[in-house]
């Protein structure tokens, strides 16, 4: 199973939009978002992922009503981390601020978050944890979005 991160978006349209193009076109089957969306109108704009998208809120998505009406018409599930999913049989939480990655609940596998806009592969304590970096700025080529193979716990970044 092959999914989709992205954090940080900023309510940025346009490299939303553009988002939503690369993982429809590499097959993803989920779309996990890590927080920061920060408007309701980013989220019409993942309307157009052909899979479901879920994830968490950040620190800048404050106009918590609006997101959540949006949310819920659109039926995508955002939450306040951490959230817990097990696909394709790995256990993976996800959180905005990689502090709230919980060190005392062993058993997951991949730890997903984003918040500091700076990508992070690397292995702690068996976990795979994963932040693709930064995809709400505005240099073509210096923005990244995710994906990962839950088989086999590989994550690749996709340029844009």
């Amino acid at each position: 199973m092959r999914i989709g991160v992205v954090s940080d978006t900023h309510n940025n349209l346009r490299n939303v939009t553009r988002i939503v193009t690369l993982f429809n076109e590499a097959g993803v089957e989920q779309v996990v978002h890590t927080g920061d969306i920060t408007q309701a109108k980013t989220l019409d704009v993942f309307a157009g992922l052909d899979v479901p998208l879920v994830g968490v809120y950040g620190n800048n998505d404050m106009e918590r009503e609006s997101l959540e009406q949006a949310a819920a018409r659109l039926n995508f599930q955002l939450v306040d981390g951490p959230l817990y999913l097990e696909w394709a049989g790995r256990h993976i939480v996800v959180v905005h601020d990689p502090r709230e990655i919980p060190s005392d609940e062993p058993g997951f596998d991949v730890a997903l978050h984003g918040h500091t806009h700076r990508q992070v592969i690397e292995h702690r304590d068996g976990v795979l944890v994963f932040n693709p970096g930064e995809c709400a700025g505005h240099l073509p080529g210096k923005n990244a979005v995710g994906v990962l193979d839950l088989e086999n716990l590989e994550a690749e970044i996709l340029w844009f």
